[in-house]
């Protein structure tokens, strides 16, 4: 680390030292033991500009003590049908770990349907499993690993993209939204797998509006991209959707729950639905615990987000004209025939 971005920690340091009590408790249960590595990324973040990376975190702060995200993996989404029928249409899971001990989310962005349940159930699972991760999965990996772990790898694959995700819009910008701004810099690589047309030309579009830095993190691989994941994992920890080229879903495999990390039934999501309920039992002994879904404030996109999102928008549109032009000339006839 260069000396000038020390002194912007030193800085940064220097500036948490006067916020209030209840910021200083969310912030120590947000660093886990490593207030300077957390300033760090809020910094890479704000490209090491000490006031806007501050401002970034201060904002951070509140927004988890106004929706008491740091009690949210004590709030189960319930019945238990009601969050398979979450997990069966937001596709995303932990499949194991990377030769260097980085835990790998899959994340089947193509078959994702989110149609099963409110935005409030989806948004409330998608911030339960990042505090988990940064809560229990990141730390056990940093203990059987040796070093400290703060970041994770994540396998994108886009099997069954269509047009109709348009519909999704919204919904992901707010996610990513979240994401953004009070979970930075979570993420080494981005991997991108099945990649039909449709990404592609929206991949055209967005990728000259990304920052340089975001540019860097994203890899588009050819097919399901056994072989190039196969450098960085073992063969157990592939996705089940990059095991066998051209397998195509990402919501089925031959050995069903046991290899589908999207799963329920999957080790790590009935680990992570145990965990959350027991935590429930401990706050609220000998009360039935409450259904309902938490309703979180979603933060305003940054003006890029926007824009890239407007971009996917308006290239779905002209994709989908352009298909509209085809089938109707497919449909014509030409001299009776």
């Amino acid at each position: 680390m260069s000396n000038a971005h020390q002194e912007a920690i030193k800085q940064f340091l220097s500036l948490m030292e006067n916020v209030d009590e209840k910021m200083k408790v969310t912030f120590q249960n947000m660093h886990h033991g490593y207030p300077t590595e957390t300033l760090a990324r809020f910094l890479k973040a704000r490209d090491w500009n000490v006031q806007k990376a501050h401002k970034m975190l201060i904002d951070c702060l509140q927004w988890r003590i106004q929706n008491e995200i740091d009690n949210i993996l004590s709030k189960p989404i319930i019945p238990t049908d009601l969050y398979r029928a979450v997990r069966d249409s937001q596709l995303v899971g932990l499949s194991g770990y990377s030769k260097e001990g980085l835990p790998i989310i899959a994340f089947g962005v193509g078959l994702s349907t989110y149609d099963k349940a409110s935005v409030n159930y989806y948004v409330q699972s998608h911030i339960q499993m990042n505090e988990y991760r940064d809560r229990v999965v990141l730390p056990t990996a940093t203990e059987k690993y040796g070093w400290h772990i703060s970041i994770c790898l994540k396998v994108l694959d886009m099997t069954g993209l269509k047009l109709s995700a348009l519909n999704q819009i919204k919904l992901l910008t707010t996610i990513s939204t979240i994401d953004d701004l009070n979970y930075p810099e979570k993420t080494e690589t981005y991997y991108i797998v099945n990649a039909p047309y449709i990404f592609s030309a929206c991949w055209k579009a967005v990728k000259p509006l990304l920052q340089e830095r975001t540019k860097r993190k994203i890899q588009v691989l050819q097919g399901c991209g056994r072989d190039e994941l196969l450098k960085i994992m073992d063969y157990s920890s592939l996705p089940h959707f990059c095991r066998k080229e051209g397998s195509g879903s990402s919501r089925h495999s031959s050995n069903g729950a046991l290899d589908n990390c999207f799963s329920l039934d999957h080790t790590f999501h009935q680990q992570l639905y145990n965990y959350i309920k027991k935590q429930a039992t401990h706050i609220e002994t000998g009360l039935p615990i409450k259904q309902g879904s938490v309703h979180v404030d979603f933060p305003e996109p940054d003006p890029e987000d926007t824009k890239i999102a407007k971009t996917i928008e308006s290239e779905f549109h002209r994709l989908a004209d352009q298909n509209g032009l085809c089938n109707s000339l497919n449909g014509l006839k030409v001299n009776g025939d």
